[in-house]
């Protein structure tokens, strides 16, 4: 999920993020008025519907906030809301962090406009910078506005749809600034947790776990990558050494993807084109971050006896603790779960 609060300094960035907000708050409709609305799509009415459903459900289910956020909807007439530019040094699998005054420093920067964040993706590329550039469905202004499903988040399943639900107001109710490990990977159980008590108040049946073990072996795969490309970049070679380097881990990881797919999953081909595509120190940057953490705080819900409100007390623990006393607590929490630490 992508996240635009304020700006870096620039005029600039200032300028299209107000104005982008504003699109989305003039442009907003109330869900009950475009369900009711005889011209609207009936497919559209329906899952707008569902989606108003799972909307009381975090509130009243959730213990999530219980405001206008997601009971308005905004048609784009774009795939997505916004673009975030991801950057890294070249020789760096850090990213070079976008501070806000609100969210603090995250991973990206985000423009409402396309054209835009290639322009300033541009620039970064020009002074030597790995660059990628990742489209957003949706993203949190984390309360500070009345947050709408845009027609972007439609491209979704309605069980991605509703659980993002989730996960955007996870973040409205706790939100610890310049930590972005933390942050997603609580929104993140908070998102698989609530689908799963959603899908069973409606009698549903658990979801296929299919995609989601796939999804967790590539990024095992990529992250591996990543740590590698870290061991080589902090090896002290030349230039000329590690740029060759750099090239010759990013082969040896597509050749162990192949290994990885026809051996685990034989017949699904759906990550084929993204690692065909270039590869630079950028483009692993979201890997992991959603969900660095989530074993533990699935661990904590467990010893909160599974109530939300408890669970929630023992985050807001986390939250006011000092940075490296909460991680050194998270890593805790990781190893009784029987997940290492990763580094």
């Amino acid at each position: 999920m992508g996240l635009v609060l304020c700006a870096c300094g620039s005029l600039h960035y200032y300028a299209q993020a107000a104005h982008g907000q504003g699109e989305l708050v003039v442009h907003r409709r109330a869900i009950s008025d475009v369900v009711d609305d005889p011209a609207t799509d009936a497919k559209l009415a329906a899952r707008l519907r569902l989606a108003r459903q799972a909307r009381q459900f975090a509130s009243q289910h959730l213990g999530l906030p219980d405001n206008r956020s997601y009971t308005g909807y905004v048609e784009l007439h774009r795939p997505y809301v916004v673009w975030n530019v991801f950057a890294t040094l070249r020789f760096s699998v850090e990213a070079l962090p976008q501070c806000f005054p609100v969210a603090g420093c995250v991973a990206y920067r985000g423009w409402f406009k396309e054209a835009a964040a290639k322009a300033d993706a541009a620039r970064l590329k020009a002074r030597g910078d790995d660059v990628w550039i990742g489209g957003v469905p949706a993203y949190s202004t984390l309360g500070w506005f009345a947050d709408p499903i845009l027609s972007s988040m439609l491209s979704w399943d309605d069980d991605e749809l509703d659980s993002t639900i989730f996960h955007e107001l996870a973040h409205q109710l706790i939100y610890v600034k310049d930590d972005t490990a933390f942050n997603e990977s609580f929104a993140t159980f908070v998102q698989n947790q609530g689908l799963r008590e959603w899908r069973e108040s409606r009698g549903l049946p658990p979801q296929d776990d299919h995609a989601q073990a796939m999804d967790d072996g590539f990024t095992q795969l990529v992250l591996d990558l990543r740590e590698r490309l870290k061991t080589l970049y902090a090896s002290g070679e030349d230039e000329t050494a590690m740029a060759a380097g750099k090239q010759r881990e990013i082969e040896a990881f597509r050749k162990r993807y192949l290994q990885w797919r026809d051996h685990d999953w034989p017949n699904d081909h759906s990550y084929d084109a993204w690692v065909a595509a270039p590869i630079n120190n950028a483009r692993l940057l979201p890997f992991g971050l959603y969900d660095q953490w989530t074993p533990a705080f699935a661990m904590l819900f467990q010893r909160a006896g599974r109530m939300w409100p408890a669970f929630y007390s023992e985050v807001r623990k986390l939250a006011g603790m000092p940075e490296q006393e909460r991680h050194v607590s998270i890593e805790h929490y990781l190893r009784i779960s029987g997940v290492a630490p990763s580094r």
